[in-house]
């Protein structure tokens, strides 16, 4: 399949080149949290087919973006990677999920899919640096099935897929509820105290959870 480009010297122009096809930055996302089986991939995308999906990532691998890999023992398992390059889109992945909290979100639309796991990105998205300050803690978090954790240090978050060895506090939230919280421009902290979500732990890391995530006010496109 010849590869569609603007044809402009341009940085913008040749990123676009390289990312702006449907569904590869999405990829992109994926793989920004971890290396993925292909079947992970495919649970995560749903409606990419299973052709489309294989075209992207050899584009991702012919453009130096991705590579394939196998996951140390006992797993061994074959996967997909970003490379350096792949890894530095981060901070535009980021942005443009913090532009879409406070421009395009709001209600859920009828068939619209949600994966819990695309919340591990959404904490890096959301994250207060300066709330953080001084906070060496670790989370843990289990929105319906899915288990994933964050490791506060000092400003810094690192989040990941998986539970947390030893973590300082758990947040459990149902999948609807977590849907309706972001919806609705919630925070975790207040999702506890309404009882929506329950938390146990260290009383000093869940006091210091109410500042380090919070999703921009909603706001309307529309002119006035």
């Amino acid at each position: 399949m010849e590869q569609r480009t603007y044809n402009q010297y341009c940085a913008t122009a040749r990123t676009l080149d390289l990312v702006g096809e449907r569904w590869t930055l999405l990829l992109v996302r994926e793989l920004l949290t971890g290396p993925k089986r292909f079947g992970d991939l495919q649970a995560s995308l749903r409606g990419l087919g299973t052709g489309l999906l294989s075209a992207r990532l050899k584009h991702l691998e012919r453009e130096g973006l991705a590579h394939k890999t196998t996951l140390p023992p006992p797993a061994r398992t074959p996967v997909y990677a970003l490379t350096e390059a792949g890894e530095e889109l981060a901070p535009a992945i980021l942005e443009l999920a913090r532009w879409g909290l406070k421009w395009a979100m709001g209600e859920r639309h009828p068939g619209e899919t949600f994966h819990p796991g695309w919340t591990v990105l959404g904490l890096r998205a959301c994250f207060d640096p300066e709330a953080a300050a001084g906070l060496r803690a670790v989370y843990e978090f289990r929105i319906g099935d899915e288990v994933f954790h964050a490791r506060i240090d000092d400003g810094t978050i690192e989040a990941l897929h998986g539970p947390a060895q030893h973590p300082d506090a758990v947040i459990t939230i149902a999948e609807d509820a977590f849907v309706e919280l972001t919806a609705g421009g919630g925070t975790f902290a207040a999702a506890i105290e309404s009882g929506t979500a329950t938390a146990t732990g260290d009383t000093e890391a869940l006091r210091r959870l109410r500042g380090l995530f919070s999703l921009p006010p909603a706001r309307s496109r529309t002119a006035v």
